[in-house]
């Protein structure tokens, strides 16, 4: 049987590795590099590596006409952690609409069979109960850290909604929650709360420094979770265009994510709080009901299942 092919934009990266790995006896994968012929994060056997920069028009349609793809998986974006979002905003909206805008519309041109998307929750407001997709209104204000982002996200998923519209290509945009995992970015400068945590928590004596007051909390989902979600959508997604929520559907207080990877990795330390780092004390539950009833999905890996095995990926990877 000749396997269909599978385009993964961004390889090298953290969603990107582990769809690689899970898809891979499956799919004859091209794999696109950010401007490196080698992939820092290992070499997958039989996969065809390409080096591109993805904000460039004419690269982009050469990629998308040396061959029909049966599947686009489009992780490739820039992407970091609180400090930026802060402090540099804009990092995140010109690249990432600028690279979306060229890979949707060539999907949709040479009439790929279907486009998957990871957007984000940054749209949605702090609320204390789990929101669904249409829990979030245009008409709502965009938390002030996340206004660019957020409304480059919410772009994109209309992108997908309106390529869907006028070609043959079937979308799906999904707005995942905070992911962790092997191969996740564990740079302060750059990641997200959980990798910062076991970074801090393994290579810490005494002191946990926590940024700000250590209010916020976090719905978040193991990389596993993640990458069967998208596996749910390609094989049971029906109609042309579908926006899903993908999360844990309830908010983890980061002390007690804290305090949990702790017990995990035989610490007992003090938190020590800096409230002149960046803080963005919200909370967002993701409503995952849609994503259960259409596609037969939900989330299987216990958080203290996830961190540990992401704590012991980063001792024997990282440190």
């Amino acid at each position: 049987k000749v396997k269909q092919k599978m385009l993964i934009c961004g390889a090298d990266g953290f969603i990107g590795k582990n769809a690689l790995d899970y898809f891979n006896d499956r799919y004859d994968i091209t794999a696109t590099l950010f401007n490196k012929d080698i992939p820092k994060k290992g070499v997958v056997e039989g996969v065809r590596y390409i080096s591109i920069d993805l904000r460039n028009e004419s690269e982009v349609i050469a990629l998308f006409e040396e061959t029909r793809y049966d599947v686009v998986l489009q992780t490739a974006a820039t992407t970091t952690g609180a400090k930026d979002v802060v402090e540099r905003p804009y990092v995140h909206v010109t690249d990432n609409s600028v690279m979306n805008s060229w890979i949707f519309r060539e999907a949709m041109r040479t009439k790929v069979g279907h486009l998957l998307f990871p957007s984000c929750t940054v749209m949605y407001q702090p609320r204390e109960f789990a929101q669904s997709e249409t829990d979030w209104s245009p008409s709502d204000e965009i938390y002030s850290a996340y206004f660019g982002v957020g409304n480059m996200k919410v772009f994109c998923e209309k992108m997908c909604d309106f390529y869907s519209r006028i070609g043959e290509t079937k979308f799906t945009a999904f707005r995942h929650s905070n992911v962790y995992g092997p191969y996740d970015k564990f740079d302060l400068a750059k990641c997200h709360v959980v990798p910062a945590f076991i970074n801090k928590v393994i290579n810490a004596d005494e002191v946990l420094e926590i940024w700000g007051k250590g209010r916020a909390s976090r719905d978040i989902i193991y990389i596993d979770d993640l990458i069967q979600f998208i596996d749910k959508c390609i094989k049971n997604q029906k109609s042309k265009y579908e926006l899903y929520n993908c999360g844990a559907g309830q908010a983890y207080p980061i002390l007690n994510l804290a305090k949990i990877i702790m017990n995990l990795n035989n610490k007992s330390l003090k938190f020590e709080f800096d409230t002149t780092k960046p803080d963005i004390p919200t909370t967002v539950i993701l409503n995952c009901d849609k994503a259960k009833k259409d596609l037969g999905w939900e989330p299987e890996t216990p958080v203290v299942e996830g961190l540990k095995k992401t704590s012991e990926w980063y001792i024997k990877n990282v440190r």
